[in-house]
């Protein structure tokens, strides 16, 4: 199950577990889109993945146990270990790999 993490791990923006904007990687990094397109240019800062869309966990329970009520997000605010400098090297030295053959 994902955590939902709160905050863009960048910028700190408040992404809800609703939100659309929120996108993860693999281990599930979590960015707001306006970082991941304009200053992440698509590779994930720590693992040096691509990004999706964050999947939104029903407010609803449709099915027992299933829903943000019964399975709440995390409130636990993560950022980012690197300077932007060192974030900038880590980009440029991979952003023109696609995701699939990093």
């Amino acid at each position: 199950m994902l955590e939902l993490r709160p905050n863009c791990e960048c910028c700190d923006r408040e992404l809800a577990p609703e939100s659309t904007d929120a996108r993860i990687c693999n281990f599930e990094c979590t960015f707001c889109f306006e970082c991941v397109d304009n200053r992440l240019n698509y590779v994930c800062p720590k693992c040096g993945g691509g990004f999706v869309a964050r999947p939104i966990r029903p407010a609803t329970e449709w099915r027992s146990g299933l829903s943000r009520t019964t399975r709440p997000p995390s409130l636990v605010r993560v950022h980012m270990s690197y300077t932007l400098e060192e974030l900038a090297e880590h980009i440029a030295r991979i952003q023109d790999i696609p995701p699939e053959n990093r």
